[in-house]
């Protein structure tokens, strides 16, 4: 009555819906797969329930069916089981080759019996082949192929043998069933175009939607991807190759990549691209790579690039006929990152400097303090304690003496301190004034002659007496001298000598302080006139000093905007040379850290150094 009443369009959503639920159970991932499930099984049912459904209608018109009209009724329940079959397993070719299999055989039997090759059945035996091509495999077309035949051959065998049954058919029948049978087969045809032109179609705007996926992400990712085979040569690069490496992609093909690696970075690169394609994990390298920039047309400029590379699913036979696998690649720019991390490493070296000069000034000034304090703190006792010491006026003059010594000493080193704190903090002020420059240098000579016989040194004091007037800071200018002199008298050994002498010097002054003494090792060289630095320093040095002498000359010779150049070889001497403007009032250009170069005594300066920065 259902059928009666709505007739064969109302199955159409039911079947539409009980198909969408079959799909769904079948739970394809691949959306042309699903395309092909869903092709194949909306045909076969709704094929065969619209046939059960004009049963009724067909017993009206026909009445009493035949075997043969039973038969082929029942057999409109296989589509609807092969469907089913397929919706539980997914074994979309099986159901293809089951598919086959029961048309040919229902097609072999309803053309046995009416008429063998020449029934008007015998024409689908055609659309068999046709049916199994939608399937997208060659087996399948193969097997579908070989029914038919076998069907075919097999009616060709009853005709010859003249052992099929009658049709019960006449003419007139006979014409209209063939009418029939080309019509349906025609009409089954063109279902089967149009759902061969659907899933062409589907496949299609997957693959275009799939290219539009990549297209999305090559187009808006900061990372490069890039495809490499054998040698690690380039087979692919993303877009965003122009905007990291400043050149097309078609320039990184084949080993374009490779040769803007830096050279020292290359067999690392190789190395991860190798390990990748042999041992199958994901490997990681950093390296620089050549960026062209619009400013160096032929060169550029060296980024850090962080590389993460896995082999490729698919493997590629080379024409070897050797199993390669192929490497993925992701590029990024990493020259931001590196930059942080010298920074930290610089700032860390600069800590465990500044950690090292607080130990190398702790443990000078423990012994610059404590010898002078304990002297002054020993003999003070002692006098103290005179009338049960029996101390005489002699010795009480000898150790007043030495208490004055040693305050005059520790005076000497907290002044230094003081005043190298001040050149660093900026605050250390110099009142220029002009004077005799020849004058302070024989001031000076005079002053340090004693201690200079005392050491068994020669002092020699050869200024020119002609010398212009210097607009200076004669007390700075004085403390430099008397600082250069003391060094150099410390440093040479009895039966030396040092030599000061004074000259014009490019529009300036450059006064020199030679000595043949012990000298400077080439390792310690470097590092003269760093604050706290003493040449060979240590607990058991021969000779004493707070490391501050020459910080303070190279800061007080910075602030005058001259420069300073130290030369010294270890064994035969060293020479110190100072370079002052004549009027150190006018403006002097930006200053560079004075620069202290090494080499034979004897030898001329190669290079001038450069003016000292003021300290700030």
């Amino acid at each position: 009555m259902y059928f009666r009443r709505r007739g064969c369009v109302g199955l159409v959503k039911p079947v539409r819906e009980y198909i969408d639920s079959l799909v769904h159970q079948s739970a394809q991932q691949d959306a042309l797969l699903a395309a092909r499930h869903r092709a194949f099984i909306g045909p076969r049912l709704l094929g065969s329930l619209v046939a059960l459904a004009a049963f009724p209608v067909y017993l009206i018109m026909r009445g009493v069916p035949s075997a043969l009209e039973i038969a082929v009724f029942a057999w409109l329940i296989v589509p609807i089981l092969i469907a089913y079959f397929l919706s539980r397993t997914g074994r979309y070719e099986g159901a293809h080759v089951l598919s086959s299999l029961s048309l040919t055989g229902l097609v072999a039997v309803v053309a046995w019996g009416t008429g063998g090759l020449s029934s008007f059945a015998a024409i689908w035996l055609v659309v068999v082949p046709l049916e199994a091509a939608l399937s997208a495999s060659r087996r399948v077309v193969a097997l579908a192929s070989m029914f038919a035949l076998s069907a075919a051959g097999l009616l060709m065998i009853g005709d010859i043998a003249d052992i099929l049954p009658p049709s019960g058919f006449d003419a007139a029948e006979t014409a209209d069933l063939a009418a029939l049978g080309i019509i349906s087969a025609s009409l089954y045809a063109t279902g089967l175009a149009l759902g061969a032109e659907s899933l062409a179609r589907t496949s299609f705007w997957l693959l275009y939607a799939e290219e539009d996926r990549y297209r999305l992400l090559a187009r808006n990712m900061t990372d490069v991807i890039t495809r490499h085979g054998a040698q690690g040569a380039v087979l692919f690069v993303s877009p965003a190759a122009e905007s990291l490496f400043g050149t097309g992609a078609n320039d990184l093909l084949g080993h374009g990549l490779f040769d803007r690696v830096h050279v020292a970075d290359r067999p690392a690169y190789l190395t991860a691209l190798a390990d990748a394609a042999t041992g199958g994990a994901v490997q990681s390298v950093e390296f620089r790579v050549r960026r062209r920039s619009e400013e160096h047309a032929g060169g550029g400029q060296f980024i850090w690039v962080e590389m993460r590379c896995r082999p490729f699913d698919q493997p590629v036979i080379d024409r070897r006929s050797r199993r390669e696998r192929e490497v993925v690649a992701v590029m990024r720019d990493v020259t931001e990152r590196k930059e942080q991390e010298e920074a930290l490493e610089q700032a860390r070296s600069e800590s465990e400097r500044a950690n090292a000069a607080k130990t190398r000034f702790l443990a000078t000034m423990s012994h610059e303090l404590r010898t002078p304090l304990n002297a002054i703190i020993g003999f003070s006792e002692m006098l103290t304690n005179e009338v049960a010491m029996r101390i005489d006026a002699d010795r009480r003059r000898d150790y007043a003496t030495l208490i004055n010594e040693s305050g005059h000493h520790l005076l000497a080193v907290v002044n230094g301190i003081l005043d190298m704190s001040k050149m660093e903090t900026g605050d250390f002020e110099i009142t220029p004034e002009p004077f005799a420059v020849q004058d302070v240098i024989r001031n000076c000579c005079d002053l340090l002659a004693l201690k200079a016989r005392e050491s068994g040194v020669t002092l020699v004091n050869g200024a020119d007496d002609d010398l212009p007037d210097l607009v200076a800071d004669k007390r700075a200018v004085k403390q430099v001298m008397l600082n250069l002199i003391s060094n150099a008298i410390k440093f040479t050994d009895e039966g030396g000598e040092v030599t000061v002498s004074a000259r014009h010097n490019s529009g300036g002054l450059a006064i020199v302080v030679a000595d043949n003494g012990i000298g400077i090792s080439e390792n310690d060289l470097p590092h003269v006139g760093n604050p706290f630095f003493q040449a060979r320093s240590g607990h058991n040095r021969r000779h004493d000093g707070t490391g501050l002498g020459l910080s303070i000359v190279k800061g007080l010779v910075g602030l005058h905007g001259g420069d300073l150049e130290v030369k010294s070889t270890l064994g035969v001497g060293t020479r110190i040379t100072v370079r002052l403007p004549f009027d150190c009032e006018r403006p002097a250009p930006a200053a560079a850290p004075s620069k202290v170069t090494h080499g034979s005594f004897g030898s001329e300066p190669s290079v001038a150094s450069g003016p000292v920065k003021k300290s700030a």
